[in-house]
This record gives C-alpha cells, sequence and structure tokens, in this order.
C-alpha cells in the first residue's frame, strides 16, 4: 500500500481547515475530495456569515468553538488578506410578543462568553438603520461577512505550503482498520492507502463513509437529518449597513437579510426538512419570503426579488426536536486509534472551522497550531 501519515476525507471549509492544522503540526496530509473542486457542497452554499457565538446553549460545542473560532478566524483574516467585513447585525423583535425571546437571545449570549451586545429600543434600532420595523432589537457588532471561497482557497494554499496535497474526484468508498493506521478504500483505485490518521470531514456523506468504516460500532453514527435552506437574492442595493435578523425559528435562525461584500442583499435560509440533497429553488416560494421580510421591513420591493441558490445541512436533530450539537467523535468515544468522525457540522462550521480543527488535532494527539 501507498503510505501517507493523514487522510482528511471532504474538502469542505472545516476539512480544509483540519488538513491546515494537520499540516501545520508538521504532519504528511493527503486531502481526499469526490467532487472536481473543494468547497463545493455546504460550504459553498450557506450565508457567508461570520457569527458572534449569540445562540448556542451554554456548555456547547458549538458555543465554545463558535466564540473561540470567531476570533481565530478574524485574526486569520487581517493576516492573510482574506475579504472580510465586520459589519454588525441586528436581531429584531418584530412585536412586543418577542421582547422576551431578545432577552433569553441576550442572556445566552453572555453565558458563551460573547460581548458588545446593547439592546436597542425601536427608536435607537431606526437611528441605526432607518428602514427596520421592530419593537425593540438586540445589536451584535462583532458579527461580520466573509468571501468563503476566499477563506477556502487561502487554507488551502497554507495547507499546501507546509506539505499537503488535494486529491479530488476521489470518493472514499470504505475504511478498514490495518495495523499501524487505516486503509483507505478510494473508489476506482485497486490497492487503498494506508493512513496512520483518518478524519471523516465528509459533511453530508459523513454518516454514510462512518458506515462504511469497519468495527465502528453503529452506536457511533448518529441519524443525518437533512434541513433544506433556501435563498432569494435583491436586486440593486438595499437600505441597510448590517445583518437584519428575525429571532430564531425551529430548525433555523429564520429568514434574515444578509449582505455580501459588495453590499448585495439576499434573504434566507427558511427551512424544510428533506429526504434527499436538493439544491433546486421553486420560484413558487417568493410568496413566503415577501411575508418573511416584510416583518422588519415593508420596503422591500418585490419585482427585484428573485430565485438565488439553496443549501442543506446535515443536523443531528430532526423537525420538533431540541437542536443538536457537533459531534466530533474521536478515539476516546468510539475507541478507534487514530479516527476522528465530524458529524453536524452545520452552522456555524464556517464561523467555528479553525477551532473544530483545533479541536480534531488535539483528539488526534497532535499539537495544534496556528
Amino acid at each position: 500500500m501507498d503510505r501517507v501519515d493523514c487522510v482528511v476525507v471532504g474538502a469542505g471549509v472545516v476539512g480544509l481547515a483540519v488538513a491546515r492544522a494537520l499540516a501545520l503540526a508538521g504532519r504528511e496530509v493527503l486531502i481526499l475530495e469526490g467532487e472536481r473542486q473543494f468547497g463545493s457542497w455546504t460550504s459553498a452554499r450557506n450565508s457567508e456569515v461570520i457569527h458572534a457565538g449569540i445562540y448556542y446553549p451554554k456548555g456547547s460545542l458549538k458555543a465554545r468553538l463558535c466564540v473561540e473560532g470567531r476570533d481565530r478566524l478574524y485574526a486569520f483574516c487581517e493576516a492573510r488578506n482574506v475579504p472580510h467585513r465586520r459589519c454588525g447585525k441586528l436581531i429584531v423583535a418584530t412585536q412586543a410578543a418577542q421582547e422576551g425571546d431578545l432577552s433569553q437571545i441576550e442572556r445566552a449570549a453572555r453565558d458563551n462568553g460573547v460581548d458588545g451586545l446593547r439592546r436597542l429600543t425601536a427608536i435607537e434600532a431606526k437611528a441605526l438603520e432607518p428602514e427596520v420595523i421592530c419593537a425593540e432589537a438586540l445589536l451584535s457588532p462583532d458579527t461580520g461577512v466573509i468571501d468563503s471561497h476566499a477563506y477556502m482557497f487561502a487554507l488551502l494554499t497554507e495547507a499546501e505550503a507546509h506539505g499537503a496535497q488535494l486529491v479530488c474526484n476521489t470518493k472514499v468508498e470504505r475504511l478498514t482498520p490495518e495495523s499501524g493506521g487505516w486503509a483507505v478504500h478510494c473508489q476506482g483505485m485497486d490497492e487503498p492507502l494506508l493512513a496512520q490518521l483518518v478524519v471523516n470531514s465528509a459533511g453530508l456523506a459523513a454518516q454514510a463513509l462512518a458506515a462504511r468504516t469497519d468495527e465502528l460500532a453503529s452506536d457511533f453514527v448518529p441519524t443525518l437529518h437533512l434541513a433544506k435552506g433556501v435563498y432569494f437574492t435583491y436586486a440593486g442595493r438595499a437600505p441597510f449597513q448590517r445583518l437584519i435578523y428575525p429571532v430564531p425559528e425551529p430548525g433555523g435562525l429564520g429568514t434574515h437579510l444578509t449582505l455580501d461584500l459588495a453590499g448585495q442583499a439576499r434573504f434566507g435560509p427558511d427551512v424544510e426538512w428533506v429526504e434527499a440533497v436538493d439544491y433546486s429553488v421553486d420560484p413558487a416560494r417568493k410568496a413566503k419570503f415577501l411575508a418573511a421580510v416584510r416583518q422588519f421591513w415593508s420596503g422591500v420591493d418585490p419585482e427585484r426579488l428573485a430565485p438565488g441558490y439553496a443549501g442543506v445541512r446535515p443536523k443531528l436533530s430532526g423537525p420538533g426536536e431540541p437542536a443538536a450539537d457537533f459531534c466530533i467523535s474521536g478515539p476516546e468515544a468510539h475507541g478507534l486509534k487514530g479516527l476522528v468522525n465530524l458529524f453536524g457540522i452545520e452552522s456555524p462550521g464556517l464561523t467555528a472551522s479553525l477551532a473544530i480543527a483545533a479541536e480534531v488535532a488535539l483528539k488526534l494527539g497532535l499539537e495544534a497550531a496556528g
């Protein structure tokens, strides 16, 4: 067998961050990606928001890794000139009955160590964003936006500078424990690779690969739930400088307004539980989006709203269930040396990516760097 120190399966934003961390730790790293290019699944189909760490339960991995990852991410972007902007956002209670929700969000954020939040009256919110409709709002100054493709390219460039290699069009079909590591069986290859360490960062396909990992008990493969989120784009400029979020809804953060680095607005994602990955966007959903947006912006022009794109989130909780945490399952959990599985890495996965990578390195007994 050909031998390599580490194999990272999946070249999404988290897989690339993990590969970089392992390469910086001095390990030989091979990144295996089934698609033609890196970052073409969930990493390319999201809001490109740098989250502050507001919504997640105290003590959860999402809470800790989002706050830690946010700080790492801003520092990474500033040091490497990755396009980003710390624009801030308003979380709005569009009616008085939701003000208690804002209080709950504010308490959770402070419990997570999120500083700088400010409660605003409707008048104070309109002083910042004259077009917004709200009864009250919560200002998060540390929320931002990022060029996710430029970020992934920077991660890959740095990983490659430290010896990592990306191999696309290479689907990993099975993992088998061998003396001294793992046999990595790839589609179209006569012989498997032998890797000392393997990280399953396959995103939407992580559970499928884990189910084909010999000697991994099924108890350590959580059920995958697919939550589709659709985005609509907005032609021309929108009169906002910050992101506008309603209070969260079951399964997601509600249909919100985000801005790209050029100031163009988009709305979404909504939440639809699906049985299979489907990136189609039904134009008929426009009426639902308009109704949601008009809750916080009455001036939205229906003629400028058009179907955009869709993403699918790999969730570990289903409809009506409490939101599940990230699952970073290493040898201390499943008992198989040299293997880490990443399950349910949805939002805030992009924000937390560098912190997740450091966590993976520690689970593999490596000193995380950078």
